[in-house]
């Protein structure tokens, strides 16, 4: 199964000058999707390899493994008709109000197996319903708290260098809020909460948005 496109092979060389590349053109401008998505497959083997053993050994993550379900507008639709309370009415209303399709992510390009190529899209994919389930908004301060959640859970490098090239656009304000409120919310909501790529987030679109996150042990973000 392809996932998003034709994938590119890259040498050791091709491979770190991407690499390079997208390191400085993500910390020069952390909005890039496509610059952050290349950094995070050209470095993040060990990280999906990982990932990958982990979701085998769990019921649900083994599921999404063997049915490869895609976050995409003809897939996920059915949220905007779930009931207000639940998480996948929360969902829809995350992206709704935001004018965001499900269907805009960056393909995968860079990754050697079909296998690691759709552990690299889920999580590129499944980053909307974090957003949603920690409550954290889309501007630079709740993305780089997001970003330090990913971090802990996955241990991408990709994810680190985001931190620091979106909290060196900080204003001082903007600092201040993260670095005393964000960031430790951050490093104990990423640790405390359950492995965040195992879930099978589709399956539980019908359920009460405060069950689930006390099922997840999902902290919701302090309020900007």
């Amino acid at each position: 199964m392809m996932i998003g496109g034709a994938r590119v092979r890259l040498n050791v060389w091709q491979q770190a000058a991407v690499a390079m590349g997208s390191t400085i053109g993500a910390l020069m401008d952390p909005r890039r999707a496509d610059l952050i998505a290349a950094l995070g497959e050209t470095t993040g083997k060990p990280a999906f390899e990982r990932v990958l053993e982990r979701m085998k050994k769990s019921p649900e993550g083994h599921a999404i493994l063997l049915e490869r379900p895609r976050v995409i507008s003809a897939r996920v639709g059915h949220a905007w008709d779930m009931p207000a309370n639940t998480f996948g009415a929360a969902y829809a209303k995350f992206m709704g109000s935001r004018n965001f399709s499900p269907d805009d992510r960056p393909p995968v390009r860079f990754m050697e197996s079909d296998e690691l190529a759709y552990v690299a899209m889920r999580a590129r994919e499944v980053h909307d319903f974090w957003h949603t389930l920690f409550n954290l908004p889309t501007n630079l301060i709740g993305e780089s708290a997001l970003k330090v959640i990913e971090f802990e859970q996955m241990l991408l490098p990709m994810c680190l260098l985001s931190v620091i090239g979106g909290t060196a656009k900080f204003s001082e304000k903007q600092g201040a809020l993260f670095f005393q409120h964000y960031f430790p919310w951050a490093t104990r909501a990423g640790i405390r909460c359950t492995d965040l790529m195992c879930i099978y987030y589709e399956q539980h679109f019908h359920e009460d948005l405060d069950d689930v996150r006390r099922k997840w042990g999902i902290v919701p973000a302090p309020p900007q």
